[in-house]
């Protein structure tokens, strides 16, 4: 079956359009159509660059604000060989260190969420302020050469951004502002600060986390790997956007592929899509191809009454997926009333494996109760369900990591549908060879 995309088949009246996120199509950068080197996917060598030129020069979602409200409040989060301090300070700021003692490198905190007075080292008692000063040493009278220089923990540029907090291992990083444009405007009419925690899961693949970038980076293989998609959202009439380094795609939801027939009675999927907007599917007269458009309109109609405030974003917004990736590392699926976030990071030091995090929130309607946060879960894949859509992703992610390592396979044939995958590429090129240069063809 030969299927072609039709340009903005759903575009509704402008005048429905909220202020806030900009619906209009950005125009395709020129990028070519070259084969994408399989290598770095698997590359020691390539592995070493992205470490060295990406990891270490960018800004890295490190957390959620409201896992540190007070004073002493903490998150470690690992990235690659590093783990990083983000600490909430007396006067409400934040600020991220190095998570090494000076002392002979023990870390002071395991990965997680906790609060201190102080981070004292469990090896010898070497002590820390909040602000990363270093307060007490044991015997120092015995270091004849003194304390270490400057008596501190480095400081890390961190920041704190529409409800997430970031940090960057890169003390002359870009301004935060610069990094993240024009994606401001794009997000905060979502206001992620009103949702609430549903899921605070890590999975680790037996993949590069490059190869899960890819697969959240395109619909063309709902079709191949989640075939029940097809009876929930349109994969085919997808607008693509890519700006400077990120990019975003815009998917009908409670909407039907054109891979397959109109059904004659709503599909289960979207049945729920209904249940939820506050709807009665049993007494629903119109036709399945009329039920995003009228999911949206009752949306609009009911929002407030439910303590849901939709003023900011568009009628498209109340029904459908707007994906976004942030450079490098973070995949996220942004909806009226839920965030689906999804962070993708390296090994420490074997690039055919990654951890996957999967941070979703619920937005919490106006005067009910703020829930209980949920725990945080760490496992393999295959020990636990991750939902029947990512279960998908995650059985079939290995299977490509391992045939990409295979003699008779260069590289990625990327087509159109595919256009974020190779914007992606040429943003990791601009980073690792210069802008504008290309690396050699087995990297």
């Amino acid at each position: 079956m030969d299927v072609r995309r039709v340009v903005h088949p759903y575009r509704v009246d402008p005048e429905s359009v909220g202020n806030g996120t900009p619906t209009e199509k950005a125009p395709d950068p020129q990028l070519g159509t070259e084969m994408i080197p399989a290598a770095r996917y698997y590359s020691p060598d390539y592995m070493k660059l992205e470490w060295e030129r990406v990891w270490t020069k960018v800004w890295l979602l490190g957390g959620r604000s409201d896992d540190m409200p007070e004073p002493g409040d903490y998150i470690c989060t690992d990235i690659g060989k590093e783990s990083v301090l983000i600490v909430r300070q007396a006067d409400g700021s934040i600020r991220a260190f190095p998570n090494v003692c000076l002392h002979r490198g023990n870390r002071l905190r395991p990965e997680g969420r906790g609060n201190a007075e102080k981070f004292q080292c469990m090896y010898h008692h070497w002590t820390y302020g909040l602000d990363g000063k270093l307060d007490h040493i044991p015997d120092l009278c015995t270091f004849l050469q003194g304390g270490p220089k400057d008596m501190a923990l480095t400081a890390l540029p961190c920041t704190e951004w529409n409800s997430f907090v970031w940090f960057s291992l890169d003390q002359d990083v870009e301004p935060f502002e610069e990094f993240i444009d024009p994606l401001k405007r794009h997000l905060e009419p979502y206001h992620p600060e009103r949702m609430a925690w549903m899921r605070d899961i890590t999975v680790e693949w037996d993949c590069n986390w490059k190869t899960s970038v890819d697969a959240f980076n395109e619909t063309y293989h709902v079709q191949g790997i989640h075939p029940q998609l097809k009876w929930y959202l349109d994969d085919v009439n997808v607008q693509i956007d890519c700006y400077g380094k990120h990019s975003r795609y815009l998917i009908p939801f409670a909407a039907i592929s054109p891979r397959v027939a109109m059904p004659s009675q709503i599909p289960p999927a979207i049945h729920e899509i209904m249940v939820h907007a506050g709807m009665d599917p049993a007494e629903y007269e119109g036709r399945v191809s009329d039920i995003r458009r009228d999911v949206q309109l009752f949306k609009r109609e009911h929002g407030a009454s439910q303590g849901k405030d939709y003023s900011e974003l568009n009628d498209e917004q109340l029904t459908d997926d707007y994906h976004y990736t942030i450079f490098p590392n973070v995949s996220v699926n942004v909806h009226a009333d839920d965030v689906m976030l999804f962070r993708q990071r390296p090994h420490a030091s074997d690039p055919n494996k990654m951890l996957y995090d999967i941070w979703m929130f619920g937005l919490v309607p106006e005067g009910e109760e703020w829930p209980e946060r949920v725990r945080h879960q760490h496992f393999r894949h295959g020990d636990k369900t991750i939902g029947q859509v990512l279960d998908q992703d995650a059985f079939n992610l290995p299977t490509v990591q391992t045939g990409m390592k295979s003699d008779y396979f260069p590289g990625l044939w990327i087509g159109d549908q595919e256009l974020r995958i190779r914007h992606f590429h040429k943003v990791m090129d601009d980073y690792i060879y210069g802008p504008g240069e290309k690396g050699p063809d087995d990297l």
